[in-house]
């Protein structure tokens, strides 16, 4: 089933223009409003937060609005300059998300996330990551997922919520509480409707279509199939002016998954074609399928290094075309690089002394592009004394930190994500545990190393000025050896609180 994210931008125009000033901005606890012209007369085009609250709304006549507020600090609008920065954020967001990105001018963007969004952990996760990646920038967003385009727009922009999912066949029963001007209609429009008694979607939707239209015109009953997805709304995906793509078209529509997999096999050929000429290896790359019926299916493969092999990307490609679905066939196929960067022929070394690194890309390739590039990662040691802070992952194929692992101590093969509290019997300050009880089991201590004494990061927090942990090894009686710590020295309470946990197991 089709899903599509629609991201509202309730701020934009003001993130926007805060954004260019840089320092000279003003402070967001100030009312600030974006001025727009319409002949002599000036308009509130935009306001931030502050001036909302102190009474200032959009449409507002700007003589009205430096009335309320002498002194009042304003800036021109520039639609302009809106639209192009909008743009710049839907290609940004195409890198990160899904093919098929789009703007949905003026203030929010449009995403068709079918089949995305198990690569970045589910769909909760996915509009998570878009709103927080945003704000880290100092943009404003609510993101809704919905099945049709109409009604991740009109939930996106009524709801209060930053993120809201729409379960699956529920956006007629969403829609009927929203007011009209959520259906995307004009104001004017709507305006019309509310002395006839129309408040909300609801009233529309319970109403016959041919006296509306009759009276009103098509736009409301276009505007209401859209929304229920009676009538498709295919997203037109942005695409950057220096993107290396190529495109075929069928005269006749092809379905059969052989047929695809060999215009799929021809398109690659001519991309890598045009990323040689370039000196420019792919590291995404977008297969759009667009269906007679207006409908257009993605698959979207990454690869860990700049590849322009044609039988490597054929092979990735193909391994995802159970994925599409041709429907009553496929009318145009384009192939485009969304991330291309640089690269080098590399030769091959056919030495019989010299050792040659195995190249395992491939295999990290195949495996992202099922399960998500956040399953597969590698661990990379950090500069710091503590366990759950000298670790961190980094991408698979991501070149060596310089960083090296702690030699005078070993660590154990797997080092949980929280400490858990243990119940122990030890003797202070420096005797390992005789017992201890984890997740109900109590084990008994048959021999153990330590303490290896580990203090707080005091730069970091205030609080771990004068903490102190203890490590001990212990082997049970069962031979399975764990990392056990006491918080504290065993003497002073400041320096932690003398109870023990439960940090890693060895393998």
């Amino acid at each position: 089933m089709r899903r599509v994210v629609s991201i509202f931008l309730p701020h934009w125009e003001v993130e926007r223009t805060r954004r260019v000033a840089g320092d000279a901005a003003p402070p967001p606890e100030v009312p600030f409003v974006l001025i727009r012209r319409e002949g002599s007369r000036r308009f509130v085009q935009a306001a931030n937060p502050a001036a909302q609250a102190a009474g200032l709304h959009v449409g507002m006549p700007a003589a009205k609005a430096l009335a309320l507020i002498p002194g009042l600090l304003t800036d021109d609008a520039n639609a302009v300059a809106d639209a192009k920065e909008l743009e710049r954020l839907a290609l940004w967001l195409l890198q990160r998300t899904s093919p098929i990105v789009a703007t949905d001018a003026p203030d929010g963007i449009v995403i068709d996330s079918t089949g995305a969004d198990h690569l970045h952990g589910g769909e909760q996760a996915m509009l998570e990551g878009i709103v927080g990646r945003l704000a880290m920038s100092g943009v404003t967003a609510r993101a809704v997922v919905a099945d049709t385009w109409g009604a991740a727009h009109a939930l996106a922009r009524c709801s209060n919520a930053s993120t809201f999912i729409a379960p699956a066949g529920e956006g007629p029963r969403l829609l009927r509480r929203l007011p009209l001007e959520a259906l995307r209609i004009a104001p004017a429009l709507a305006a019309k409707l509310r002395p006839m008694g129309f408040e909300s979607i609801g009233d529309l939707l319970d109403q016959p279509r041919a006296p509306l239209t009759l009276r009103f015109g098509p736009e409301i009953a276009l505007r209401i199939d859209q929304a229920l997805g009676n009538v498709p709304e295919p997203v037109a995906p942005i695409r950057s002016p220096d993107v290396v793509e190529t495109r075929r078209s069928f005269a006749e529509p092809i379905a059969a998954p052989e047929t695809i997999a060999k215009y799929v096999s021809k398109l690659v050929v001519e991309l890598c074609d045009r990323l040689e000429a370039r000196g420019l290896g792919a590291r995404r790359l977008d297969l759009l399928c667009q269906r007679v019926d207006s409908h257009t299916q993605a698959v979207r493969v990454g690869m860990a290094t700049p590849v322009r092999d044609p039988k490597r990307l054929t092979r990735l490609l193909c391994d995802k075309i159970e994925t599409i679905e041709p429907g009553f066939g496929i009318e145009v196929m384009t192939l485009a690089a969304t991330i291309a960067e640089p690269t080098d022929r590399k030769q091959i070394a056919n030495s019989l002394i010299e050792e040659t690194a195995a190249d395992v890309s491939d295999l990290i390739d195949v495996l992202t592009n099922r399960v998500g590039n956040k399953a597969v990662y590698r661990l990379a040691p950090v500069a710091s004394d503590l366990p759950e802070r000298s670790v961190c992952r980094v991408p698979a194929m991501s070149p060596e930190t310089g960083g090296s692992w702690p030699a005078h101590w070993p660590r154990p093969a797997r080092l949980l994500q929280f400490p858990e509290p243990v119940e122990t019997m030890a003797l202070l300050p420096d005797q390992p545990p005789v017992t201890f009880t984890w997740r109900g089991v109590r084990r008994r201590v048959r021999c153990a190393d330590g303490p290896e004494r580990v203090f707080g990061e005091w730069w970091k927090r205030d609080a771990e000025a004068i903490s102190v942990r203890d490590y001990f090894r212990v082997e049970d009686e069962a031979g399975e050896r764990f990392w056990l710590y006491r918080a504290g020295d065993g003497e002073n309470v400041a320096t932690g609180s003398h109870r023990w946990f439960l940090h890693g197991i060895f393998g």
